[in-house]
Formats: structure tokens, sequence, C-alpha cells
């Protein structure tokens, strides 16, 4: 096994923030991550931003120093202040991202049409909470409510609550049945139920 260079530690211990910042924001949105190659640009990228805000932090706290001081800004200080930055953009950048806030002044000023969702997928049953008709690929139809899906729509399962087969015009209610799981892969298309109140 080959040893670990000072230059290589000291180039991780650089990125480690970057990384932080990656991995919680991969950790709580649906976006898939990407090849190790892009990550590390990203680390990159998120390191900067690090960087630029613990800089800025400093300056705030020496101000704020010439009053009150709480330590002085040392090495371990610029070490906290970098992995509570990190830990606090991060969670910041997946809340901005699930909740598609940038994306949506964006698209207000025309600057984009794209959405924050990893997939069109995503960008229509996350906002959506309304019933659905599932279409099977053997032509079946189901009812329900959807509790849970996956971010990619070619593979994982989807949830279906309050589930009922459609027969014609008339659904069968399953009676027992607390909910329906189906695999993605035998979904022909989905149909979004309007609200009788919303066509009114």
């Amino acid at each position: 096994m080959p040893e670990i260079t000072t230059e290589a530690i000291a180039l991780l211990t650089y990125l480690l923030p970057g990384f932080l910042v990656a991995w919680l924001f991969y950790a709580f949105t649906s976006h898939a991550k990407p090849s190790q190659s892009e990550r590390v640009i990203q680390a990159l990228l998120f390191t900067l931003l690090v960087s630029a805000l613990v800089a800025l932090e400093r300056i705030i706290f020496q101000f704020l120093g010439q009053w009150h001081s709480i330590r002085p800004w040392d090495k371990d200080a610029e070490l906290i202040a970098s992995v509570a930055t990190a830990l606090l953009l991060g969670l910041f950048v997946a809340h901005l991202t699930n909740r598609d806030t940038l994306h949506a002044l964006l698209r207000r000023f025309n600057l984009s049409q794209r959405s924050a969702s990893p997939n069109e997928w995503c960008t229509v049953f996350g906002p959506r909470r309304q019933f659905v008709v599932v279409h099977l690929k053997d032509d079946r139809r189901l009812y329900g409510w959807p509790t849970v899906w996956p971010s990619d729509p070619e593979e994982g399962h989807i949830f279906i609550t309050a589930a009922s087969w459609v027969h014609g015009d008339a659904p069968l209610e399953l009676s027992e049945a607390e909910g329906v799981l189906l695999d993605v892969k035998d979904i022909g298309h989905v149909e979004f139920v309007r609200n009788p109140e919303e066509s009114r």
C-alpha cells in the first residue's frame, strides 16, 4: 500500500470542508452522487465558498473582539469555524434545493427554466399532493395516494396508499391492504387526478 504524502494530507485537510458540504447535500437531497472527479471539483468549489465565509467570520469576530473577546483566532478556532460553516452551508444548500427556492427565483426573472430537482419525475411528484392513477404495463390501473417514490424513475419502488384497482369506471377497493408497493419498471405512465375543488 503506497504511503500518503504530507502534501496529500494537507490537500485532503484543505478539501474536507468542501467534501462535508457535498456529503450533506447528497445525503439530504434526491440528487445522485456524481463521478469521483466531479465530486472533487464540487469539493473545491464548496471549499472556496467555505474559506470565503470563514474569512468573513474572522473579520466579524475580530471586530467584535474589540468589545468582548471569547478566545484568540488561531488554527483551532479556524478549524472549528470551518467545520461549523461547512455543516451550516451543506444544510442550507440542501434546504434551498429541496424547496426549489433559488431556481424558483431564477424562473421568476426568466434567467432559467430548470428546477432544482434532479429529473422531471421528482419535479412533478415533489410539490404535488394529490391522488394518482398508476397505469401498469399489463393494462391494470391502480388509484391511490403516492406516499413514497424513488428519485430515479428507472429503478426503485413507489408506495401507493388508500389504493384501489380500477376496473372500467368503478374502482374496486382493496379491503385489508394498507398500500401497494409497485416496481417503477412495471409502470407505463402516471395520471395525476385533479382535485374536484380545483376544477370549480
